[in-house]
């Protein structure tokens, strides 16, 4: 018997056939030739490209988190750190990329641990700010869990400032959302920090 394999997705199908010629429009403005052979086939690898990278726009949390929510009589604070993340920057279009860590106080419920990694990367596949990034992670987080506390640190390095501009290639970015305990109560943002920066 014949195995069943999905139909494509439409709507990513239909994007990529009208990203595809833009591609092809900017080649020659960048001063290449698109019908040299190593070009023939780059205007539809960079809308396939681009479809990947944003997919965070046809996400949404319900669907990322599933039924991954848990009752459970817990308020010790659960910590996911060094979570990679790669996104591109609303401003050039360029790469950043770096790690996030996300910790939580729950109140009455858990969610899975893998569904953290989950909701930073429907986040990062859109176009950025490490700012507002962040902020989404951590209220998505609140959203769902209703916790005691959120607190999201993310750190990155940006190839807006690596390759073009001041050029400084050693440089990152560290932002953070603290929401509840993690704002009111100093000691347990420190703990959530201490945390984090252990090896």
């Amino acid at each position: 018997m014949a195995s069943k394999t999905s139909p494509p997705n439409t709507s990513e199908t239909k994007a990529e056939v009208r990203i595809a010629p833009l591609i092809a429009d900017l080649l020659p403005l960048l001063g290449e030739d698109p019908t040299r052979e190593g070009l023939l086939k780059t205007p539809s690898r960079v809308a396939a490209s681009f479809q990947s990278l944003t997919e965070g726009y046809r996400q949404t949390i319900v669907e990322v988190v599933g039924d991954g929510i848990f009752a459970e009589d817990s308020s010790e604070m659960v910590v996911v750190k060094d979570v990679e993340f790669y996104s591109l920057c609303e401003h050039h279009l360029l790469p950043f990329f770096g790690r996030t860590h996300v910790a939580y106080i729950p109140k009455g419920r858990i969610i899975g641990l893998s569904k953290i990694p989950r909701l930073i990367d429907m986040y990062a596949r859109r176009l950025q700010v490490q700012e507002r990034m962040t902020r989404e992670i951590a209220q998505a987080v609140e959203s769902i869990l209703a916790p005691a506390g959120v607190a999201v640190v993310c750190e990155a390095s940006h190839f807006c400032m690596r390759m073009r501009g001041v050029e400084k290639q050693a440089s990152m970015a560290t932002t953070s959302c603290m929401l509840g305990n993690f704002r009111e109560d100093s000691r347990t943002r420190a703990e959530f920090l201490s945390l984090i920066r252990s090896g």
